[in-house]
């Protein structure tokens, strides 16, 4: 039976990409979103290195350019609040862009609207499957078979937990966690992004083109009954692990109590054998993630064009076409979830002593890069060139 329609679930960053690669092949996709329209919360996150020809090959990079964050460098604090380090966050400003989350998936959606189906406030409530399609319920649309059904919804993945079973099974906790809120007011006129520590914990204050905000990274354990979708929970969780310290923590945390669009979740692994069982399988952070410094996005995008190009080219065989765009995606996935205790190491300081080292190293590649630049400076009465033009 040769694959003509897929449903995915999720309009985040993988979903939209994956429409948009599968209407480009002759392939009809649906795409269910929970959410009422796209989501304008959630960490910045970058389109780098496998995604970058994706992005260009889907004539989107103007867009992301316009999106992406104004902040170049990277400004590390000392306890008492004094600027110690100034470092650069991008290699290359032409073939790597950092912006919100939701403005991503913004610009995906635009993509792919015209040449998919998008099914929004809505939700799969059922799967059943045999060796020719599946059959699939949702809570509000009527009932429809697809011959693929693709699980692109995230970290709480509902066709994950359909399919392959309770999120406990597949899901690492990493002893963090990671709230954002925009604070248009306290980002103003930033050029940098500005990094706050006190042992296990970290503020980031971070400038965008629009309103700019604030990110809470911290360790924690555990906690009991934990619910992904309940809002008063995590405010009480940031305010706990927040209360008490210095600079501008005080303000950012009236901006948490205040919020109506806080963005809170535990930072984790999944871990799976197996992406896909039959006709279903899993993309993005519902079969791989990998959290922390926003390489997930840059993963969903590319897997979504390999998971594409593999449906294309096993027109009458998806249970190859899942195979090989497994085992090829893997291959980028695997290192950087190899690398995430590290990532958190750097970010997050567990002590005093551990914090003290990684800002001695901020300094010192602070310092590093300033004599660089000064040697590129022109000679006088010479006039600078733009870099990176």
């Amino acid at each position: 039976m040769t694959t003509r329609s897929v449903l995915i679930s999720g309009a985040g960053v993988a979903g939209p990409t994956l429409a948009y690669w599968l209407a480009r092949h002759g392939i009809s996709a649906t795409v269910v979103e929970r959410a009422q329209g796209i989501r304008s919360s959630g960490n910045p996150v970058d389109v780098r290195g496998p995604a970058f020809p994706v992005a260009e090959r889907m004539g989107i990079v103007p867009a992301l350019k316009a999106i992406a964050t104004r902040a170049t460098t990277m400004t590390v604090l000392a306890p008492s609040g004094r600027p110690i380090a100034r470092m650069p966050m991008q290699a290359d400003r032409e073939r790597e862009f950092e912006m919100p989350r939701g403005d991503l998936a913004g610009v995906l959606y635009a993509a792919a609207r015209d040449d998919a189906e998008f099914l929004f406030d809505d939700t799969i409530v059922t799967m059943t499957q045999d060796a020719d399609g599946v059959d699939v319920t949702f809570d509000r649309a009527a009932p429809r078979r697809f011959d693929l059904v693709i699980g692109a919804d995230g970290l709480h993945s509902t066709v994950r937990r359909l399919e392959f079973g309770p999120e406990s099974a597949f899901v690492r906790f990493r002893g963090m966690y990671v709230a954002t809120v925009s604070t248009p007011a306290l980002t103003e006129g930033l050029d940098s992004v500005v990094m706050y520590n006190a042992p296990g914990r970290l503020v980031a204050l971070h400038p965008s083109r629009k309103d700019g905000g604030a990110a809470f990274i911290f360790r924690g354990k555990p906690v009991d009954g934990f619910d992904h979708r309940d809002t008063a929970l995590h405010k009480r969780i940031v305010r706990d692990a927040y209360t008490g310290l210095g600079w501008r923590v005080p303000e950012l945390l009236d901006a948490v109590r205040a919020t109506d669009d806080l963005f809170f979740d535990p930072v984790s692994e999944v871990r799976m054998d197996s992406w896909a069982r039959g006709r279903v399988a899993l993309l993005g952070d519902a079969a791989s993630c990998v959290s922390l410094f926003g390489e997930g996005s840059s993963l969903a995008m590319a897997g979504a064009h390999t998971l594409a190009e593999r449906l294309a080219a096993h027109p009458a065989d998806p249970a190859r076409a899942l195979r090989e765009y497994e085992a090829t995606h893997r291959r980028l996935v695997t290192p950087k979830q190899r690398r995430v205790g590290f990532a958190g190491g750097l970010l997050v300081p567990r002590t005093r002593v551990g914090l003290a080292a990684r800002n001695l190293t901020a300094r010192v590649l602070s310092a590093v890069g300033s004599r660089r630049r000064d040697s590129a400076l022109p000679v006088v009465g010479q006039r600078p060139q733009p870099r990176g033009q």
